[in-house]
């Protein structure tokens, strides 16, 4: 074959494949080349009809943000207000719970007497009611409780109700029966009783005075006497008045009883060996009301007593050597 043979040979073919390459190409374009106008139709994907729920092409309608769904509740998460600002009641008791156990101070109750009743450090009080150092306190005055505080029972400084919510232990349990009379040598006859102010004071029980009143120690101070007497002997009310508290609860007095007077006077009665009387009883000047038992340190039997007379809202402890006879 000539070479001019081979150019037209190779020209033809070419020619074929351009013509099959073209032959795969549609006539038309399959989407729009120009622009839609507004409220067309888009059709389906390969010329094929348009979906069951067509997409409008309208450039100037907003876009639509898809609504969020519903949070799903999460259990013991907290409730939103209701309409109007009320909180639904689940609040309202929680709220109400919120704003502390609250003790109603009486007459002649003490910050001291109600930490020990609540079973609670006094300085935790004076905090939690910004008392100030003093921890001046009067009555009708509402002290917050902590949390958790537990009702040890009445205190002879702390006579109020209980607040709703806090627990109470039971300790009115009446005290046991006194033990069996001992054999004793006679009482020596009771000297005239001593005048303070109205009220008459005698001598609880005979004996000799084993610690006097005041300072005892570098930081310790005995706020009455202790008086030496065989175990069992018979201790008497010093004045006639209402046992006001009967109990071991008092820290450092063993079991005590103690009695109200007139004119705001009070005597306390610790270290019994037993009690005789209970909480409420009126007692008359001499008359028994427990038994000597056994005060720490004194070496032998001995019972601690003490008088007091308030001072507007606190009872001051005074010497009773000073009020009872000579």
């Amino acid at each position: 074959m000539t070479r001019n043979g081979w150019l037209r040979a190779a020209a033809v073919a070419l020619a074929a494949m351009t013509a099959a390459a073209c032959s795969t190409y549609p006539d038309a374009p399959r989407y729009p080349t120009r622009p839609v106008p507004p409220g067309t139709a888009l059709p389906g994907p390969a010329g094929g009809p348009p979906p069951a729920s067509p997409y409008v092409y309208n450039p100037a309608a907003p876009a639509q943000p898809a609504t969020p769904p519903a949070p799903t509740p999460i259990p013991g998460a907290a409730v939103a207000p209701v309409e109007g600002g009320a909180l639904p009641p689940a609040l309202t008791t929680s709220t109400a719970t919120a704003l502390g156990l609250m003790y109603e101070l009486q007459p002649g109750d003490t910050v001291s007497g109600v930490a020990r009743r609540f079973r609670t450090p006094v300085q935790t009080l004076i905090d939690l009611n910004s008392l100030g150092p003093r921890g001046a306190v009067s009555a009708g005055q509402r002290l917050r409780l902590p949390d958790g505080a537990v009702d040890g029972g009445v205190d002879p400084y702390a006579t109020g109700p209980s607040p709703v919510g806090v627990e109470v232990t039971n300790t009115g349990a009446p005290p046991p029966p006194p033990p069996p009379a001992r054999p004793a040598t006679p009482p020596t006859p009771t000297p005239q009783p001593a005048v303070a102010g109205s009220l008459a004071f005698t001598w609880p029980v005979r004996g000799d005075i084993v610690r006097r009143f005041g300072p005892v120690g570098v930081s310790e101070r005995n706020n009455g006497i202790n008086i030496a007497a065989p175990r069992d002997t018979p201790v008497v009310a010093a004045a006639a008045g209402r046992v006001a508290y009967v109990g071991d609860g008092l820290v450092g007095q063993g079991l005590t009883v103690l009695i109200t007077h007139v004119d705001g006077w009070r005597t306390v009665y610790g270290h019994l060996g037993s009690a005789s009387v209970r909480d409420g009883d009126e007692v008359r000047a001499g008359q028994t009301i427990g038994t000597v038992g056994e005060t720490a340190g004194d070496g032998r039997p001995s019972m601690h007593f003490q008088t007091r007379r308030m001072r507007g809202e606190d009872p001051v402890a005074i010497d009773p050597v000073t009020v009872l006879p000579r």
